[in-house]
């Protein structure tokens, strides 16, 4: 497999007011280097305020970074211009969170899954109701050709998303970034989404970034999982090494929060972790987690921030309980060549 996607050193700010006439800049991602192979499911869990959403939009250079950088295929996506810049926008593809906000009212089916196509042109008017119908029929949405003509408010939520999530595969994307795609819907559909999304992933061999809050979902579709708190990844790891052995008290915090359906398993103790996330306006001192650690340790997390090194049996952690493999650090110039080197 070769490399579709690498995030070097990313951050990304935010200015923000305080009073008539003084603004600062709030660091919403901190220096996260990430990279996916062609195929491959990358998903990215935390809770809201973790900084999800925002790396993923600047993966998509819908934010833009204040520091580091996005290769998509080579290539530094900051720099795109004009018919460059199209062209990425035609390879790299969004489902949004809410299908009630992302689809215009006033817009028929037909016309909403065919404005890809009407933007990037060459297609007749013929050619895209076909393809929109055969989109939909890919999403599962039946019968199509009568579904063209109804309205968003005339759909179900889940109907919505289906939409949502043909109008960006109708251009046959090699990237898709599927943000929190079943927060927003009804429990009975929420299943059948997440289906829909890993078999597209798989049967057209997309290269999908997922951002989530839940572990259990990321666990049954991702190839990798990334954790991340405060603007950080902490974690990262194949899915049954990150369930079976997580090493980050965070990501142990987010295991322990998932529902237990076996009632003889309820009784088991939790490490569950109380407090709130800090406000990235006012991070502490040294590891950003410290404050809600139940292991911090006195004199040291304080004091450094925790780098990404390699875990035992693959994978990275950022935590001062968990020494490198090979005795040392990773270095920060080095670390997005130890992710993709990384055994997972």
């Amino acid at each position: 497999m070769t490399e579709l996607l690498r995030l070097e050193h990313v951050s990304v700010d935010f200015t923000v007011r305080q009073g008539f006439f003084s603004q600062s800049a709030v660091r919403a991602v901190r220096d996260v280097s990430l990279s996916l192979e062609r195929g491959e499911h990358l998903a990215i869990v935390g809770e809201s305020g973790s900084g999800k959403t925002t790396l993923g939009r600047a993966a998509l250079r819908l934010l833009p970074i204040s520091t580091g950088r996005v290769l998509f295929d080579g290539t530094d996506i900051s720099t795109l211009q004009g018919k460059a810049l199209m062209s990425y926008r035609k390879r790299a593809q969004v489902v949004f969170q809410d299908p009630y906000s992302s689809l215009s009212p006033y817009m028929r089916v037909l016309d909403l899954v065919a404005e890809p196509l009407v933007i990037h042109g060459g297609v007749s008017a013929d050619e895209r109701q076909d393809r929109v119908i055969a989109a939909l029929e890919a999403v599962r949405m039946t019968p199509a050709a009568e579904l063209i003509t109804r309205y968003p408010h005339t759909l179900s939520g889940g109907q919505r998303q289906r939409v949502s999530i043909a109008r960006a595969m109708i251009l046959e994307p090699d990237f898709l970034v599927a943000d929190e795609p079943v927060s927003m819907i009804d429990a009975s559909s929420r299943a059948e989404i997440l289906s829909l999304l890993r078999d597209l992933q798989r049967t057209r061999g997309l290269t999908m970034l997922s951002i989530t809050h839940d572990l259990a979902s990321a666990r049954h579709s991702a190839d990798r999982i990334a954790v991340m708190y405060a603007g950080r990844v902490v974690e990262v790891a194949e899915p049954g090494a990150l369930v079976r052995d997580p090493r980050h008290p965070y990501t142990k915090a987010l295991l322990a929060a998932v529902p237990e359906p076996d009632p003889a398993n309820r009784l088991k103790p939790r490490a569950v972790v109380g407090g709130e996330p800090p406000s990235p306006a006012n991070l502490p001192s040294g590891c950003a987690f410290r404050t809600r650690c139940p292991v911090a340790i006195a004199g040291v997390c304080e004091v450094a921030d925790p780098p990404l090194v390699a875990r035992a049996g693959g994978g990275l952690v950022a935590c001062h309980h968990e020494p490198a493999v090979d005795g040392a650090h990773v270095p920060g110039d080095t670390m997005a060549a130890r992710i993709v080197s990384a055994p997972s």
